[in-house]
């Protein structure tokens, strides 16, 4: 955590001194599994000393940003307001959800939309059933670029800098299978852009695989993606492929991304 805290700043640059930096800085220290930190863990994920950090949360719990949970802190409901507010989200969200849940009683595996966010991709809806609907993602999860398969179809779309922004910024290995060879991944890309589709098998999770394809709007601007996650052991992937080329085609031409 504590390289997660000199991340944080370095992000910030001068303004992690400023109030509004140091406020970003005790919002950004919860992670997506935690439900309480203490004011001593806060102070110690943000290197804010405790008095800052107690002054700094008294004026985000009154602004409904932080609540209370006992002697600790919790994220509030504004904050949850605030993001379901964020317009491109929403309408993407909501266009695709019904395609979403057709897919997956189809195909009876999970369906994830994404969008990018910077170096990072951001799962902004999920339909699941079962153990599955815990696994391998969860919405508001952040997930790589380069060995996700929505991650590669939205670089493979992207402009070069962006896909040479990500390899500068090294190619994580999250398992024996992750890409982490530039030229392996700029050939995987133009595969996607050729294809019209990527795909991935154990690089993220051990036994699982998943199929991405991109989402366009009329004007073709790439909105996200939409991807099939299954277990390897049942995925039959030219079959999903064509499943979710299907349902994205659709979602493309739907009047409210139009």
């Amino acid at each position: 955590m504590a390289s997660q805290a000199r991340s944080y700043g370095e992000g910030l640059g001068q303004g992690a001194n400023s109030v509004l930096g140091k406020a970003r800085l005790i919002l950004e220290a919860f992670e997506l599994d935690d439900m309480d930190l203490s004011l001593s863990e806060l102070s110690r994920r943000t290197g804010i000393s405790k008095a800052s950090v107690h002054r700094l949360a008294q004026e985000l719990l009154d602004w409904g940003m932080l609540e209370r949970s006992g002697q600790e802190y919790r994220l509030g409901m504004r904050a949850f307001e605030l993001g379901s507010r964020v317009p491109r989200f929403r309408v993407l969200r909501d266009a695709a959800r019904p395609f979403m849940e057709s897919l997956h009683f189809a195909t009876k595996e999970t369906i994830l939309l994404y969008v990018r966010d910077g170096r990072e991709l951001l799962c902004v809806e999920k339909i699941a059933s079962g153990p599955e609907a815990a696994k391998p993602s969860k919405i508001a999860r952040r997930a790589p670029l380069h060995c996700t398969s929505s991650g590669k179809v939205l670089l493979a779309y992207s402009p070069t800098s962006v896909v040479e922004d990500v390899i500068s910024g090294g190619l994580a290995r999250l398992t024996p299978s992750t890409t982490v060879a530039p030229g392996m991944l700029i050939e995987q890309l133009r595969k996607a852009r050729e294809n019209g589709f990527a795909t991935e098998m154990e690089e993220v999770v051990q036994g699982y695989c998943s199929v991405g394809v991109p989402i366009f709007s009329s004007s073709q601007l790439v909105l996200g993606a939409l991807s099939i996650v299954a277990p390897t052991f049942r995925a039959d992937v030219p079959k999903l492929t064509q499943a979710l080329m299907a349902t994205t085609s659709r979602l493309s031409r739907s009047t409210l991304l139009n």
